[in-house]
């Protein structure tokens, strides 16, 4: 008997054929492909971070792992210790109080809590509002609740900011839940103040629900910190930020995110999470305690990092004609891609022909058209040599 096939019949439930396709899945195909027949590829099409996570912090999971007390089960919501120590962080970097009992919830990354909160608001037939280019994850969690989508195009005369007057009144008013996400996500664009003060009248205006990514919060460049939706007079009132440290202290591995802000909004996070899970192992929420409350020099180091590899990348671009305008935070770049190619085509045939690989734009939704997205997640001189082999392609004009 072939173990591999069962004697009954399987079939998925219809949530699962209803998830959206994984677009990047296939990029990573293709570079594995290039790589396996002997290439050297530059792969910068992903958001995965190139450095190690600081010594400090492998040190003390390292003498964490050893406590016996972690052994056992965690908490359900986690150890509060770790919640302090992010409430601690987010009153010294923006002045923000956080209750750290009613107002933080751990999350298994900021990825399961954007994914989760859409479950535990949206009822089928609901409706979300989503960026358009935005993180596909989004998606899911919408998907998984049986809800819709109204896009919100991202528009660069608009600096890749949503425009709310143009946002169809109907759907305003319908729609229980929004995302937005700054530095963002696949554009490099940052938000002021005065644009979440818009978004915070807005939601309360229709009754909408404000989730804010803010995964590349400590990503900022030119002297400027992003700006904290929870800085925000009323942000508490209508909605959540979720933050992680997997981009700002380089422990994309370690699966270390919160959820902030409202209380009510905490507790169903809470709920759900003690459907699925019994927190995260100690040792890293100890680990993570240390990273968010000890020094913060290689938070420092690391955005400045990011803005010469951007600075480095930019030099080299103009030098082969290729204008796009530089990104405020997160380390990402968003490239219009050159005439007479869609953006899966222009990502195929750098893929095939400069042995690079760029995000195709379109990955990020319909208004990601016309652009890739470059991560600077590579040493300069790697990223200076993709822009060559781009050049020499030419199809830019210097």
């Amino acid at each position: 008997m072939n173990d591999n096939h069962s004697r009954i019949t399987i079939e998925p439930a219809r949530r699962m054929k209803e998830l959206p396709t994984q677009f990047f899945a296939r990029l990573v195909g293709k570079a594995a492909a290039r790589i396996a027949e002997g290439h050297d590829v530059i792969n910068l099409g992903q958001g995965n971070p190139d450095k190690p996570t600081p010594p400090h912090i492998v040190t003390k999971l390292q003498e964490a792992a050893a406590n016996p007390l972690y052994h056992k089960y965690p908490p359900f919501s986690g150890f509060a210790f770790l919640k302090e120590a992010v409430a601690a962080r987010y009153k010294e970097d923006y002045n923000v109080d956080l209750d750290p009992a009613t107002e933080v919830a751990i999350l298994f990354g900021g990825k399961t809590g954007l994914v989760e909160i859409s479950q535990c608001l949206l009822n089928p037939g609901d409706l979300c509002l989503v960026p358009d280019p935005g993180y596909p994850d989004y998606w899911s969690g919408v998907s998984l609740a049986g809800a819709h989508m109204t896009f919100m195009p991202l528009k660069a005369d608009n600096d890749f900011l949503p425009d709310y007057s143009r946002i169809p009144a109907a759907d305003a008013d319908k729609a229980k839940l929004m995302f937005i996400n700054y530095p963002n996500n696949p554009t490099g664009a940052v938000a002021s103040s005065s644009f979440y003060e818009e978004t915070v009248r807005f939601a309360e205006r229709h009754n909408i629900v404000v989730s804010s990514d803010f995964a590349y919060g400590g990503i900022g460049f030119d002297g400027k910190r992003p700006v904290s939706f929870l800085q925000t007079p009323g942000a508490k009132e209508v909605g959540l930020e979720f933050y992680t440290l997997s981009k700002s202290y380089n422990m994309a591995g370690w699966r270390v995110g919160f959820a902030l802000g409202n209380a009510k909004l905490i507790s169903l996070i809470n709920l759900i999470q003690d459907h699925y899970y019994c927190s995260l192992f100690g040792g890293i929420q100890e680990a993570a305690a240390l990273a968010l409350t000890g020094p913060q020099d290689s938070v420092h180091s690391l955005s400045a990092m990011y803005e010469q590899r951007r600075d480095a990348l930019f030099a080299a671009l103009d030098e082969i004609g290729w204008k796009a305008a530089k990104p405020g935070g997160s380390f990402f770049c968003w490239l219009p891609v050159p005439d007479g190619y869609t953006s899966e085509s222009f990502s195929d045939l750098l893929i095939k022909e400069a042995n690079v690989v760029l995000a195709p734009g379109v990955g990020f939704g319909t208004h990601g058209e016309g652009y890739v997205r470059l991560g600077l997640l590579a040493e300069e001189a790697r990223l200076q040599e993709a822009v060559r082999r781009i050049g020499a392609l030419g199809l830019f004009r210097n």
